[in-house]
């Protein structure tokens, strides 16, 4: 098949590029920049923007599957930005499937789509949207993940995958964060430490972008449909934390401060922020105190069954490449 990737030099697109060239699928990927792995692969580049209509409309011509991971990812920032890009750049991503006879379409959602500011222990895709967002993030992966599933039908055929905490070598995000933190002596343990979460290694969260699309069609139980995604084990947050700082050669998390106060200075960071009309990320939100001590982590049996997913790195095996990188 012909595939697009939006965001294919971003950390889970570039996974999603890999494979598909791997076992032989022709590759145009969608981007704002030059990237050497792209160029080392040789698949064909796109530049634009998914805020810009036009340009998802001439990247869809010819192609058979679209994989939607581009976004705008964070705990601060403006309203504005994420929803130009969440929301209005995969309304572009279905307009451009629609006008160029796409028949496939896999969106990259979240798992936070689902978090209303309390556990999640075990559930699965009948968890309604929450009903209250404490950051710009999970609300605009919502209100894009109803509108993909809404556009099921009609010649296109679309599914959600939610991957939770996807982390693994080439992450430019989520660890290098943590270790940054860590090394200026700014991480806090939230909470008691016994809180449970679900995590997806990289490659994992790639094949089942790829399983989904090969799952898609007519009659298929996946279209129209989100999923859960994960190692399938869940792991204690803080001990999980521990080793990775521990494979950079960092000590293990000391201090701590309860889930209320960390909740507390999450909202005057945000008031804060707001008042000044600052545009980097708070170091503490009430999302974040939230999803740092509580335990969320997701039945993926539906994952299992309508696409045949199975985790095909362990999540030892997986810390072992990390520590390839961190080493």
């Amino acid at each position: 098949m012909k595939a697009l990737v939006t965001g294919a030099g971003g950390f889970l697109g570039l996974y999603i590029v890999e494979r598909l060239v791997a076992r032989g699928d022709q590759v145009r990927a969608f981007c704002r920049g030059a990237y050497r792995r792209l160029e080392q692969l040789g698949v064909e580049t796109v530049r634009g923007d998914v805020r810009r209509r036009g340009d998802l409309i001439a990247a869809c011509r010819g192609v058979d599957v679209v994989f939607h991971t581009a976004a705008i990812a964070g705990i601060g920032g403006r309203w504005q930005d994420f929803y130009q890009t969440n929301v209005v750049g995969t309304r572009n991503v279905i307009e451009g499937c629609r006008q160029q006879g796409v028949g496939r379409l896999i969106y990259t959602s979240s798992p936070s789509v689902t978090f209303d500011a309390a556990d999640q222990t075990g559930v699965d895709e009948r968890a309604p949207y929450a009903q209250r967002f404490l950051a710009h993030y999970p609300r605009s992966k919502a209100i894009a993940e109803r509108e993909v599933l809404a556009a099921d039908g009609r010649g296109l055929l679309c599914c959600a995958i939610r991957p939770h905490l996807i982390w693994g070598p080439r992450d430019r995000h989520l660890i290098p964060r943590l270790l940054a933190r860590a090394k200026a002596g700014r991480l806090r343990r939230v909470g008691a430490g016994k809180n449970l979460i679900d995590m997806t290694y990289v490659e994992n969260a790639a094949d089942a972008h790829l399983l989904a699309a090969d799952a898609l069609g007519p009659g298929s139980p996946a279209a129209g449909r989100a999923y859960f995604l994960s190692q399938g084990e869940p792991v204690n947050c803080w001990q999980w934390i521990d080793e990775i700082l521990a494979l950079a050669g960092l000590p293990a998390v000391r201090r701590s401060i309860s889930a209320a106060a960390a909740y507390r200075l999450g909202w005057a960071f945000e008031a804060a922020y707001r008042a000044l009309r600052l545009r980097a990320e708070p170091p503490m939100t009430r999302f974040l105190a939230l999803q740092l001590s509580t335990s969320h982590y997701f039945d993926i049996r539906r994952a299992r069954e309508d696409l045949g997913y199975q985790p095909r790195i362990s999540t030892e095996d997986g810390m072992r490449r990390l520590a390839d990188q961190l080493s």
